[in-house]
C-alpha cells in the first residue's frame, strides 16, 4: 500500500487485521479495514451524539443549553432531506446500495454497503451527511412523521418492557429518557435548535468514518482527504457534556404494564456503577459477559432448567452494555409465569455468588463467546460496527479476544459478586389485561 504522511497501521497479529487510521486536519478520524475477499464494503459516518447528550457547553460559548429529549433522533431524520430535492435512498439505489442510519444513547450513525461503486457511495455519504437542510417548514413537518413514530413503539409490548426496565434503574440518568422523546419534547424543536446541534455534534472533530471491505486504503483515504479538503472546517475544542449525578440507588425495584398481548413478557437487570476506561473497560465488560453466559446462556444449567419446566422460551436471553456513561445487564423474554422465573434465577445467583462458577462452565463459556467474536470477522457490517463503537469508547475493538483469553476464573467470580448486587435489581413486567 502506498502510506500518506499521516495514515498510520494499527494491526493485530494474532487476528492477522490492520486498520489503517488517518486524521484529517478538520479533525475527522478516518479508519479503513481491508479485508481481501469480501463481497461487500460497508462504510459508516458516525458522531459521538445520541439522546442523552442533552445539555452541554458549545464550544466558544460559556453557559450550558438545554435541549429538548428526542432531537438526536429528530436531526437524523432531517439529514436525508437535501436543498436540491434530492431523495438520497434515490442516489444510493442507483449505485447499488443499501442505506440507513440510527441514533442510540451515545451514537448517531449514517452508512452504507455495496458491492460496487464505493467511490460514487462513499462520496454520497460525506456530502449529505454534511450538507444540512432545515427549514420551518419541513422541521414542522418532521413532527407528525416521528409522533407516529413514537406513538408506535408506545404500543410496542417488547419496547414498553424494556424502557420501562431502564426508567426503573435510572432515577435521573438521562438514559431514562427514551430516544426519540416524547410527543410533547419534539414539538419545542425548532430549526435553529437543529442547527445548533448540528453545529455541535456533526463538527468533523467528533465523528469517525469507518470502511470495511476489500478496498485499497489508500485510495479510500485519498478520496476522503480531497472530500473534506473541499469543504470548510476550524478546528473545534472538545464538547464540555454535563450529566446530573445518578445516585445509586435504583429508581424502582418493580414495575408492571397490562397490555393486549397474550404471553407475558419479563426484563430484569442489574445497573452497575462501575466506569472503567480503555482496556480496563474491555476486561470489566468480557468477565462479567462470560460469567453471565455461564450462568444462564443458552447451554448453561440454569437456562435448561427454565426451559425444561416451560417456564421461558427459546427467545430468553441476555446481554451486558457497558460504556463510559451506563452500565447495566439485561435479561428476559416471554414467560407464562414471570414470578417463577425471578424465583428460580435469584436461587441460582446467589448459589453462584457464594460458590462461584466452575471451571468447566468458565470454559464452555469462554470459548463459546471467542468463537463468537471471531465468527464476527466474517461480516463487515459487524466489524464497522464494533469498531466504531468501541473508538468512540476509547477503547480497541481488536483488544477484545486477547482479553477474553487472558481471563481467569476467579476475575469472573469476582466480577459476578460485585454485578449481581441484590439490590441493584430492577424487574419489567407486560401482562396480558
Amino acid at each position: 500500500m502506498r502510506r500518506g504522511t499521516t495514515v498510520r497501521e494499527i494491526r493485530n497479529e494474532q487476528l492477522k487485521l490492520s486498520a489503517f487510521h488517518d486524521q484529517l486536519d478538520n479533525g475527522l478520524d478516518v479508519y479503513v479495514i481491508p479485508r481481501e475477499g469480501f463481497k461487500q464494503t460497508y462504510a459508516m459516518f458516525s458522531t459521538k451524539y445520541g439522546s442523552i447528550d442533552r445539555e452541554f457547553v458549545v464550544p466558544g460559548e460559556s453557559e450550558p443549553t438545554i435541549v429538548p429529549d428526542g432531537i438526536a433522533h429528530f436531526l437524523e431524520h432531517k439529514m436525508f432531506e437535501q436543498e436540491n430535492g434530492e431523495d438520497v435512498f434515490k442516489t444510493f439505489a442507483r449505485y447499488g446500495a443499501m442505506s440507513n442510519a440510527f441514533t442510540s444513547f451515545d451514537t448517531t450513525a449514517y452508512l452504507f454497503s455495496s458491492t460496487d461503486f464505493l467511490d460514487e457511495n462513499l462520496t454520497t455519504l460525506l456530502n449529505y451527511v454534511q450538507e444540512p437542510f432545515f427549514t420551518d417548514e419541513n422541521v414542522e413537518k418532521e413532527k407528525g412523521i416521528i409522533e407516529q413514530e413514537i406513538r408506535m413503539y408506545d404500543d410496542d409490548p417488547n419496547w414498553r418492557v424494556y424502557f420501562n426496565l431502564i426508567e426503573g434503574m435510572y432515577q435521573v440518568h438521562p438514559i431514562a429518557i427514551d430516544i426519540a422523546g416524547t410527543v410533547e419534547t419534539i414539538q419545542q424543536i425548532d430549526k435553529d435548535t437543529l442547527y445548533k446541534c448540528y453545529n455541535t455534534f456533526y463538527h468533523p472533530s467528533n465523528m469517525s468514518v469507518v470502511v470495511v471491505g476489500d478496498c485499497d486504503p489508500a485510495h479510500v483515504h485519498a478520496l476522503i482527504r480531497e472530500n473534506q479538503a473541499g469543504k470548510k472546517f476550524q478546528r473545534q475544542p472538545e464538547i464540555e457534556r454535563i450529566f446530573p449525578d445518578e445516585p445509586t440507588p435504583v429508581r424502582r425495584a418493580r414495575h408492571e404494564e397490562r397490555m393486549l398481548i397474550s404471553m407475558p413478557k419479563l426484563q430484569f437487570g442489574y445497573k452497575d456503577m462501575s466506569r472503567p476506561t480503555g482496556k480496563d473497560m474491555i476486561i470489566n465488560e468480557y468477565a462479567t459477559s462470560i460469567g453471565l453466559e455461564a450462568l444462564i446462556g443458552k447451554s448453561s444449567a440454569l437456562f435448561n432448567k427454565m426451559y425444561e419446566e416451560g417456564i421461558v422460551d427459546k427467545r430468553f436471553g441476555w446481554s451486558y452494555d457497558a460504556t463510559p456513561r451506563f452500565a447495566h445487564s439485561l435479561f428476559g423474554g416471554n414467560s407464562k409465569d414471570p414470578d417463577r422465573v425471578l424465583q428460580v434465577v435469584e436461587a441460582a445467583f446467589a448459589e453462584a455468588l457464594q460458590n462461584g462458577i466452575s471451571e468447566a462452565d468458565f470454559n464452555r463459556a469462554r470459548n463459546k463467546m471467542i468463537g463468537q467474536m471471531v465468527s464476527t470477522l466474517d461480516s463487515a457490517r459487524a466489524i464497522a460496527r464494533h469498531f466504531t463503537t468501541y473508538t468512540f469508547r476509547n477503547a480497541d475493538f481488536f483488544d477484545i479476544i486477547d482479553v477474553m483469553e487472558n481471563l481467569t476464573l476467579e476475575q469472573v467470580n469476582q466480577r459476578l459478586r460485585e454485578h449481581l448486587v441484590p439490590e441493584m435489581l430492577t424487574v419489567s413486567i407486560v401482562l396480558p389485561k
